[in-house]
């Protein structure tokens, strides 16, 4: 994971400060969890998984996940 948020990252884009680069791996890490299937979640997104596991055991989760998903309007 290091690798792909690096290559995906610095080795790709200039950045003139830290908080250019903060912004611009906040937007990668969201779109991953929410675009990326991954072989070991049996092609399920991170987001998609999780969803799932909430539906089966909703008592392991503190609140309902899909508030924490972005919206439209975010």
């Amino acid at each position: 994971m290091n690798r792909t948020v690096k290559d995906a990252t610095v080795k790709r884009y200039p950045y003139d400060s830290h908080d250019q680069l903060r912004a611009h791996l906040h937007l990668f890490v969201d779109a991953y969890n929410h675009a990326r299937r991954l072989k070991t979640l049996r092609g399920l997104t991170p987001t998609e998984f999780i969803l799932n596991a909430w539906t089966k055991e909703p008592d392991r989760f503190g609140i309902d996940p899909s508030q924490l998903s972005l919206g439209p309007y975010t």
